[in-house]
């Protein structure tokens, strides 16, 4: 029987942060909960400004700090600030009587980012594009844009076949048992009309020394 681990949480401590920082344990299960809602409601809301991750920082009881990763920052932003400010308020209300401050910061390269690039075939599933053109083209972009290695795999019932099956594609190297790889990974579920496919990206970006 395969063991497989996550790609990320075998590299936390190493190359790779938390993406909550924080730690009570009175409140653990309100802050879980909190930071699970405000990911949601981020993402539902916002989520055609191509998110990548959203980093949730508690330096204090009272202080909630949010870090958003997107490609397209201008429908963050909105006309001068506007719409930062109802991102803030709306967090307000989610997290009570804390004080939220919200931070944009731009994805450079969205063709190498696993959930960029997860969000991209999704989307090009759903309006019906073969899963075989979308990979192979999200892997030539990766490979052009600087990646050292990327695979892509899907799972469902592709092309609306009557029996799910898993296809996967990959170019480059992608060593996952090595700590000192930086892997970038995401995966992610897309509704389409024949159902629901399973989509999971690895990229490569080379090695880093670990910490």
């Amino acid at each position: 029987m395969g063991s497989k681990v996550h790609p990320y949480g075998f590299r936390l401590g190493n190359n790779k942060n938390w993406k909550s920082v924080w730690f009570n344990e009175r409140s653990y299960y309100e802050y879980l909960h909190e930071d699970e809602k405000i990911r949601d409601h981020i993402k539902s809301k916002y989520g055609a400004s191509g998110i990548s991750e959203i980093l949730i920082e508690r330096p204090s009881d009272s202080m909630v700090r949010i870090d958003i990763y997107a490609a397209r920052l201008g429908i963050l932003i909105g006309r001068k600030g506007s719409e930062i400010r109802n991102i803030r308020n709306e967090l307000a209300e989610i997290v009570g009587d804390k004080s939220v401050k919200v931070y944009v910061q731009e994805v450079k390269n969205p063709y190498v980012d696993a959930q960029l690039i997860a969000e991209d075939i999704s989307g090009q599933l759903q309006r019906r594009v073969s899963h075989k053109v979308a990979m192979k083209r999200a892997i030539n972009n990766a490979m052009r844009r600087g990646a050292k290695g990327i695979k892509i795999m899907v799972s469902g019932r592709l092309g609306g076949a009557e029996i799910a099956r898993t296809e996967w594609y990959m170019e480059g190297r992608l060593p996952l048992q090595t700590l000192r790889s930086n892997i970038d990974y995401s995966m992610i579920h897309s509704q389409t009309k024949y159902g629901t496919i399973g989509i999971k990206v690895w990229v490569y970006h080379g090695d880093t020394p670990i910490q």
